[in-house]
């Protein structure tokens, strides 16, 4: 029996949302202040992108867009494939993801497991035209141009050939709407409109733009930080105006950025911090440790954020960050010991593999 639910209770996209927020109980015992994780990485494909996916894919469905047999076609660092592979899957839409080829191979396995099909290019600037987005929109305009070649040669009247969609996740203000409209909010509601902070990356910019933009509804005094890696210009715009690298590169994915997007256009941010690669290993571990958290290298980088943002608020503050994934799509890199040897980011283990109970290794 065909269900009467509206699209978006449909299924498994009714589990979308509604994450716990985890009091960090370490990290705040040792700040003095009150740092909450919002638990994203328990989405149903494993991270806050499935917010903006189910979005994007709703919103196309009602602009006529999308119809079930049509491709979904992104260009993404990961967690975006996956989730718009899983609301593909329960909406009946196939996904054809670009991804660079310096996302972890669990990353890609999960795309697959859900009936993506994978095009893997060169790591490359957005300038250059093998980057990922630019493939993403190639693919795209191949598809449909297939599209039309074959309705041309159908009797009038006939239905259209399966077509090809780019959601264009970085553009497309559907992503921020995602946050806005759930994500704030729930923040607000769990913190009972006690929020002193908010602490997040940016990739796409939906999340800190849609949350910042809900939170300052409800009271301008929150503080809304840009968490940002190596290699990014996104902290240098927030201070300078410019956006400027620092020309190192960084172990974590799908954040940070040297453009400009729409949805991070739009974002409230007051100011920035800057979070090294060891710093953010270091509290993946550290978490693993004390917490019981599993989570990847940019949920990592956005809690060592907020210890440097709790650092410089009065005691018995709140801060609040975004836990974006799981550390389980990342044991082939951040949670591999070879892999950190490479990079040279082994944290400060002792003799039996653990870490002191401090955050010193937070500069």
């Amino acid at each position: 029996m065909a269900s009467s639910a509206p699209l978006e209770m449909q299924g498994i996209l009714a589990a979308v949302g509604e994450t716990p927020l985890v009091r960090l109980h370490t990290l705040s015992e040792l700040t003095g202040r009150e740092i909450y994780g919002k638990a994203e990485h328990l989405n149903p494909a494993g991270s806050v992108k499935d917010r903006a996916a189910k979005f994007l894919v709703l919103d196309a469905f009602k602009r006529g867009l999308l119809v079930p047999g049509d491709t979904i076609v992104e260009g993404t660092g990961g967690n975006t494939g996956i989730a718009l592979a899983m609301v593909a899957s329960a909406l009946g839409l196939r996904t054809l993801i670009t991804v660079p080829d310096n996302v972890a191979k669990e990353k890609r396995d999960m795309m697959e497991r859900y009936g993506a099909e994978i095009l893997v290019v060169p790591q490359v600037p957005f300038s250059n035209p093998e980057h990922f987005y630019h493939a993403a929109k190639r693919e795209r305009d191949r598809m449909n141009a297939d599209a039309d070649k074959a309705m041309s040669t159908l009797p009038q009247g006939s239905p259209r050939p399966p077509r090809a969609y780019f959601p264009d996740q970085f553009e497309n203000l559907a992503n921020r709407e995602a946050h806005r409209a759930t994500t704030g909010p729930e923040i607000w509601r769990q913190t009972s409109g006690k929020v002193n902070a908010f602490v997040c990356a940016s990739g796409t910019g939906g999340t800190i733009s849609g949350v910042s933009s809900y939170l300052k509804e409800q009271d301008s005094r929150v503080r809304i930080v840009l968490a940002d890696c190596h290699g990014s210009g996104l902290a240098s715009f927030v201070q300078t105006g410019e956006l400027v690298s620092d020309g190192l590169k960084t172990v974590t994915e799908g954040i940070g950025s040297m453009r400009l997007t729409a949805n991070f256009k739009s974002a409230a941010i007051d100011e920035c911090v800057r979070v090294s690669d060891a710093e953010a290993v270091a509290m993946g571990y550290f978490l693993l440790q004390f917490e019981g958290i599993f989570i990847g290298p940019s949920a990592s980088l956005n809690a060592a954020a907020a210890v440097k943002v709790a650092r410089t608020l009065p005691a018995g503050s709140t801060i609040v960050t975004i836990m974006c994934d799981s550390g389980e799509r990342y044991t082939s890199k951040t949670f591999n010991k070879g892999f950190l040897q490479e990079q040279q980011l082994q944290p400060a283990f002792d003799a039996n593999g653990r870490l002191p109970r401090n955050l010193d290794f937070v500069l």
